[in-house]
């Protein structure tokens, strides 16, 4: 059973599009340090958003064809934003048809007001339409809302990754769930 989903009424999401680079760009930077500058030095901080958050990087991501990018606005305001990426599964994931679920991130602002929720069911819709049964993700082994929320949505924890924050290397824990 997933999670009751009651949107804002002026929430939408729609697919991201190659003119999104420089918005995601600022947006993925924005949420990913709102979420865990307090966690880290500035230095790695640095670091990582500069290799995974530049518009050229997020220009890249968008023209691959193994991704695929979900943006919600309210009123017109990119609020957060997701990534879904086909191939490059773990071992440690065993469900049937994999996709990955690479970013979920919403602005602090919006955190409880369903963003999150209208992301997640339009990656779910998406990974289904394109023939996918199973949606798997890394979730840093701090981030216990993160967590939380995934297991709502029926995410089961199947394993651990290395996730290299700068010159930090820091756990993920893996997570999976049919769809």
């Amino acid at each position: 059973m997933r999670p009751k989903t009651g949107f804002h009424p002026n929430l939408i999401v729609r697919r991201g599009k190659a003119e999104d680079a420089g918005l995601l760009a600022e947006l993925g930077a924005r949420t990913f340090s709102e979420t865990f500058a307090s966690d880290n030095t500035p230095e790695n901080m640095t670091a990582y958003l500069a290799s995974s958050f530049s518009p050229t990087q997020q220009a890249a991501e968008l023209a691959d064809t193994s991704c695929f990018f979900k943006i919600a606005e309210t009123n017109g305001v990119a609020v957060g934003y997701a990534m879904l990426r086909s191939g490059n599964v773990l071992d440690d994931v065993t469900g049937d048809r994999p996709i990955e679920l690479v970013r979920l991130y919403v602005s602090q602002e919006s955190l409880g007001s369903s963003v999150g929720a209208a992301l997640m069911q339009a990656c779910i819709g998406e990974a289904m339409r394109r023939g996918y049964k199973t949606l798997w993700l890394g979730v840093w082994e701090h981030n216990h809302r993160a967590q939380a929320f995934y297991r709502k949505w029926n995410f089961q924890e199947v394993g651990t990754l290395v996730f290299q924050l700068g010159d930090d290397p820091q756990t993920d824990i893996l997570m999976e769930c049919s769809i």
